[in-house]
């Protein structure tokens, strides 16, 4: 059978290892995403899920293995060149520029569809205007999106930190992605903050249509959200499968949930 175009996974892993002076970062990872899916990954600290995700994105180049992204071999390509085939990524910290305003920093996410050199920026005519039209234009969709509105003209450092975290998502989403890496999305947020940001999750997926993967140590989250889940550990790979699949692993629940979640 031949698989087409949209029947193809947005992402393949395949046994792919990674390691720092002898020190396994990533042993023997294979997954795939499908394009309209919600994949969370979970682990605690030092487990690998953010050296995947510098795996996916460019910033490491693996030992061994294959990295596929909508087809592509990425693995020896750049992170600007992967971003420009459309991967967008938050990060656990905060990375915004406090001192510009809300619309400052989304329009930034529209780097990768700026095609005009200095002069043409200078003289903000034809194909310049037109591009920083159409980027104003798109980062006003998102304040509408993700509900910025109040806070559209404000600088970011005086915004309450859920709703930076909230400018860092539609900085991401900015970039018209075909795929987004969400790296511990609610961390540090409170009860209402997290339950906004999982909406704007699903509202992503399901309104439009970018499949994501996620790393959260939020349990409750990954299991109200996610479609698959893949429990790691000290690299490896322990559980692939729906929630409450994973939720009920043995070696899950061992590593995880604590041993009295086994009673």
């Amino acid at each position: 059978m031949t698989v087409t175009g949209q029947d193809r996974p947005i992402v393949e892993l395949d046994d792919v290892h990674l390691a720092f002076a002898g020190v396994k970062a990533i042993s023997g990872i294979s997954f795939h995403v499908g394009r309209r899916e919600l994949f969370a990954i979970i682990g605690p600290n030092g487990a690998g899920k953010t050296s995947i995700f510098n795996v996916l994105s460019g910033v490491y180049r693996p030992n061994q293995g294959t990295v596929r992204f909508d087809g592509t071999d990425v693995l020896r390509r750049r992170p600007h060149a992967i971003a420009e085939l459309g991967v967008a990524r938050t990060f656990q910290n905060i990375e915004l520029f406090a001192n510009l305003t809300v619309i400052d920093n989304l329009m930034l996410g529209r780097h990768t569809h700026i095609s005009y050199g200095v002069p043409a920026a200078l003289a903000w005519f034809g194909r310049a205007r037109r591009a920083e039209l159409a980027a104003r234009a798109a980062a006003e969709d998102i304040v509408d999106f993700l509900e910025l509105e109040a806070w559209r003209t404000y600088p970011v450092g005086l915004l309450p930190y859920g709703v930076q975290k909230r400018v860092e998502l539609g900085r991401a989403l900015a970039m018209q992605p075909k795929l987004l890496l969400l790296d511990e999305p609610v961390a540090g947020m409170n009860l209402e903050e997290t339950e906004d940001m999982a909406r704007f999750v699903l509202d992503i997926r399901d309104e439009l249509d970018i499949p994501i993967i996620m790393v959260e140590h939020d349990m409750g989250l990954v299991m109200d959200l996610a479609d698959r889940v893949m429990a790691v550990d000290f690299g490896e790979a322990i559980a692939t499968g729906t929630p409450s699949e994973v939720q009920s692993h043995p070696d899950v629940i061992s590593a995880y949930l604590g041993q009295e979640s086994m009673s």
